[in-house]
């Protein structure tokens, strides 16, 4: 199913992932009899319509860049409405620490293949994350105390702006930071080039009314500066 032309491998990407998604839910929860029997699913925030800010309460958009995955995330509701507790935790665009192998390191790729840090148009457009530390504790929370059919934002960062992104990592790797035309972005970044000038601002304020969820951990540019990601 991902086999094809190099241009499509994103939505061919997507769509392997949600038939697998799908099957995987419909499996496990179809096992779950019995009361009170929890199940959480992850998600992602580049599912919802770009450039406002995405709340809990926001449905997939099916033309969002990860559109495809509402499918995934009906999938749960479905389950909800026959008494599994599902919770679902859409992620953030970034998900960082050690040992991320996301968004951020396929951008310091690219940075050292290319020679500079690049960032799509003026830069402007954000993206919200997390410490991936803080995003487990938000999934055992959720399946601890997760209400069913109830959506999770795994949010401790609404958008930092790319630019500010690729300019820590051009100072990290010692190169320079530039923005990039489409075709350059399409060029340098591979299969994450549909997402690199994505805006996708994301709160989780009721996330932490409803599950007392605090982050804790480091922000996103501390991360990079503190300069594990470059030891690989």
């Amino acid at each position: 199913m991902t086999g094809g032309s190099p241009r499509t491998i994103v939505p061919r990407f997507l769509t392997a992932m949600v038939t697998a998604d799908r099957s995987a839910i419909e499996a496990i929860g179809t096992s779950l009899t019995g009361p009170d029997r929890p199940l959480v699913a992850a998600f992602g925030t580049m599912a919802l319509t770009a450039g406002r800010l995405a709340t809990e309460e926001d449905e997939v958009d099916p033309h969002a860049v990860g559109g495809p995955r509402g499918a995934s995330e009906r999938s749960m509701l479905d389950l909800a409405a026959r008494g599994i507790r599902t919770s679902i935790v859409r992620l953030p665009s970034v998900v960082h620490g050690d040992g991320d192998h996301g968004f951020i390191a396929q951008m310091i790729s690219a940075a050292r293949r290319n020679k500079a840090s690049n960032y799509a148009g003026d830069g402007h457009n954000v993206w919200p994350a997390v410490h991936r530390l803080d995003a487990a504790h938000l999934f055992v929370q959720a399946l601890e105390k997760g209400e069913a059919g109830s959506r999770y934002h795994g949010v401790a960062e609404e958008g930092i702006p790319v630019i500010d992104i690729a300019t820590a990592i051009g100072q990290g790797l010692g190169v320079p930071v530039a923005g990039a035309t489409p075709k350059e972005i399409k060029d340098r970044f591979g299969f994450v080039a549909p997402f690199i000038g994505v805006d996708n601002p994301a709160s989780s304020g009721s996330t932490r009314s409803r599950l007392g969820w605090e982050p804790t951990g480091r922000p996103l540019l501390d991360d990079i500066e503190r300069g594990s990601y470059f030891k690989y």
